[in-house]
């Protein structure tokens, strides 16, 4: 079972922890999708975040120890519903929303390293756009 992840978003890499002991299965969902490449943009509702949309993609997993409130460097999923299914990483205050309201997701990756790079590039996104983002 994978434990760690680099998170790699433009030039900059974060070393992250599975969240295994809170999701189970969204964390071994996830791993099995490694390596991903995705597009990385500025939450629009949910404060100092980024988010990968994921339209209609079914994950097959359910809610586990869902948060609206993750900290930074937490990396949450929100499996779909009323709103689209998303991964969202969390660079400094956030309390998770849509256009449908407020939502939950479930624990997926704790950044532990360089959160102060992270906060960074979560502004450099917000004033200059999407960047690309890849788990390995």
């Amino acid at each position: 079972m994978k434990q760690f992840v680099t998170i790699v978003i433009g030039e900059e890499e974060f070393k992250a922890r599975f969240q295994y002991e809170q999701a189970p299965q969204t964390c071994a969902r996830f791993a099995s999708l490694l390596p991903w490449t995705q597009q990385l943009i500025h939450v629009r509702w949910s404060g100092e975040g980024c988010w990968i949309p994921l339209g209609n993609l079914d994950l097959n997993i359910g809610f586990e120890n869902a948060t609206s409130y993750p900290r930074p460097g937490e990396v949450i999923v929100y499996p779909g519903g009323i709103s689209e299914t998303e991964v969202l990483i969390a660079y400094g205050s956030v309390r998770f929303a849509s256009k449908v309201g407020q939502l939950a997701g479930n624990p997926l990756l704790t950044i532990t390293d360089k959160l102060d790079r992270l906060a960074e590039t979560g502004r450099e996104i917000l004033w200059s756009g999407a960047k690309k983002i890849v788990f390995r």
